[in-house]
C-alpha cells in the first residue's frame, strides 16, 4: 500500500522535503498566513522575530518543498499557499495511519488465536 502511495502522490525526495519544510515551527506558520491570503516576504518578515534575511530563507524551503510558490509582483515577492501539496501529503500520512491499524488488527487477531487455544487446552 505504501508503495503505491507514494508512486500516486509523492516521491521519497518529494515527502522528505515536504517534512523537512513543516519541521520548522516558524515555516509551518508561515505556510498557515500563506493559505489564508497571499502575502509578500516584507509583510511576513514583520510577523517574525529574525531577519528579513532568515524569512527568506524559511520561504525558500517552503517554495523547495512546493508548499508554497512565490510571484514577483514590482518590488514584492508575493508568496501563496499551495494546498494541494498539503492534500497529498495528508493522503500519504492517512496510508501510514492505515498500515498502522491493519498491523494493529493482526496482532489483536494473534492474540486472539493464542487465547482461544489456551480456554481450549
Amino acid at each position: 500500500m505504501y508503495n503505491r502511495v507514494v508512486v500516486d502522490e509523492l516521491d521519497a525526495d518529494e515527502v522528505d522535503r515536504v517534512f523537512h519544510g513543516l519541521a520548522d515551527a516558524t515555516r509551518r506558520d508561515i505556510v498557515v498566513q500563506v493559505l489564508r491570503r497571499e502575502q509578500s516576504v516584507s509583510t511576513l518578515a514583520r510577523r517574525y522575530d529574525m531577519s528579513f534575511a532568515a524569512v527568506q530563507k524559511h520561504v525558500a524551503v517552503l517554495e523547495r518543498a512546493l508548499l508554497v510558490t512565490k510571484q514577483r509582483r514590482g518590488r514584492e515577492q508575493i508568496v501563496r499557499g499551495n494546498p494541494d501539496i498539503l492534500r497529498r501529503a495528508a493522503r500519504l500520512l492517512d496510508a501510514y495511519e492505515q498500515i498502522w491499524h491493519h498491523r494493529a488488527r493482526a496482532i489483536e487477531d494473534i492474540l486472539s488465536e493464542d487465547r482461544e487455544k489456551r480456554t481450549e487446552s
